[in-house]
């Protein structure tokens, strides 16, 4: 994977990639791996990028492109570009309420932002934070009245999608989070080496730690009251996550839920097929940031299939290895409607807050105008095969 060379902290970030540095320096490590891993050896969050980057533009010249528009209408809701702010679980570990700076930038760069199940930041919080409400990411738990709830709390704040992330029957194996004591049996050993890495970043404990409390689940705090470290949240996901999940409680959830519904982390061509034929109005094709199972297509690769299975029954949105807003064009270029980005605003906020978040935003869209430009295009929804090179 490929980033731009370390700058001193005093630098202002020019790229995602010196964003990530800066996250890398500020962050405590097991905070900084937890975003930045991905599952086993690391192979396919590795393709998500290398992927993208293989996919070469056509670089067009003389002709008229002095307007330009990167807006865009995705379910219904109207967006400044193409990009979603994606779920980050435990965000407001990263920067003191860090959901709340970024929904702030995504609401002023005119881009929705999705809350996680297992963000830090409640749905109240988040959703008073904006003039526009979050959109919620939901898993099916084995709780069905504590989902219920969620969604419940989702509807009552006016979220007007919820995104059904389908692909955690399992927790895939991070090595990193084991690694850095994060997971596992970590005995006495693994908690005094979790704790002086903590201790070891004196910035953020007095930021974050103490300046950003409370640090508890917002959206679980009724169902894990005491969930305040890893262990005791790594227990409750072994509890709740539901590997007997079928299409059956897709239907379900599109029975409970009366907005817009996204099924996220559609990999195969079949499954999009069940996604659209259970009711939803979306589908996301996700590999989890290659955080769940290591070795599955890039999903610029899965991409295609699914768009011919299901491209013109539902509005067909994708994530993972965006890292400009070249990579947004490649994924429109493909038929894809929008991109989720995630990392990406988690590294902005753990390095600059609210003002990095809406500085990632600013060169993704940055990206965008001068790759329409200089592919020829002068609007979003005109982009399609015919600027890319052997596609």
């Amino acid at each position: 994977m490929r980033f731009a060379p370390d700058r001193p902290l005093g630098l202002a970030p020019a790229t995602i990639g010196d964003y990530r540095e800066l996250a890398r320096r500020r962050l405590p490590r097991q905070l900084f791996d937890y975003i930045d891993g991905g599952a086993y050896d690391e192979s396919t969050m590795r393709d998500n990028v290398a992927d993208l980057e293989r996919i070469r533009l056509r670089q067009r010249v003389m002709v008229d492109v002095d307007t330009r528009s990167t807006a865009t209408t995705v379910l219904g809701e109207d967006l400044a570009l193409p990009v979603i702010l994606g779920p980050v679980g435990l965000a407001g570990m990263f920067a003191p309420r860090a959901e709340v700076q970024a929904i702030r930038a995504a609401t002023a760069a005119g881009v929705p932002f999705v809350e996680s199940t297992v963000s830090i930041c409640g749905l109240d919080e988040v959703a008073r934070a904006s003039v526009k409400p979050p959109w919620f990411q939901l898993y099916v738990m084995r709780d069905r009245d504590f989902a219920e709830g969620l969604m419940q709390q989702a509807g009552d704040v006016g979220s007007p999608v919820l995104v059904l992330t389908v692909d955690l029957a399992v927790v895939g194996a991070r090595f990193r989070d084991v690694r850095n004591a994060m997971v596992g049996d970590v005995g006495p050993g693994g908690a005094i080496r979790r704790g002086l890495d903590l201790a070891s970043h004196p910035r953020w404990i007095k930021e974050v730690a103490l300046g950003g409390k409370p640090l508890t689940f917002g959206n679980l705090e009724s169902a894990v009251p005491g969930a305040r470290t890893p262990d005791s949240f790594k227990s409750w996901v072994d509890a709740q996550f539901d590997p007997t999940v079928t299409w059956d409680d897709v239907s379900w959830v599109r029975r409970n839920w009366s907005g817009k519904l996204v099924v996220k982390g559609v990999l195969d061509a079949d499954d999009a097929r069940r996604a659209v034929d259970a009711g939803v109005d979306g589908v996301v094709v996700s590999n989890h940031g290659g955080r769940q199972l290591d070795g599955v297509p890039s999903t610029v690769a899965a991409l295609p299939a699914v768009l011919d299975a299901v491209g013109d029954r539902t509005e067909v949105l994708v994530d993972g290895g965006v890292r400009s807003g070249l990579d947004v064009v490649r994924f429109l270029a493909l038929g894809a409607r929008a991109c989720l980005v995630g990392r990406a605003w988690a590294w902005a906020v753990a390095a600059r807050g609210e003002a990095g978040v809406a500085h990632v935003l600013d060169v993704l869209r940055s990206d965008m105008d001068v790759a329409l430009a200089l592919t020829g295009t002068t609007d979003v929804a005109d982009l399609d095969r015919s600027i890319l090179i052997g596609s």
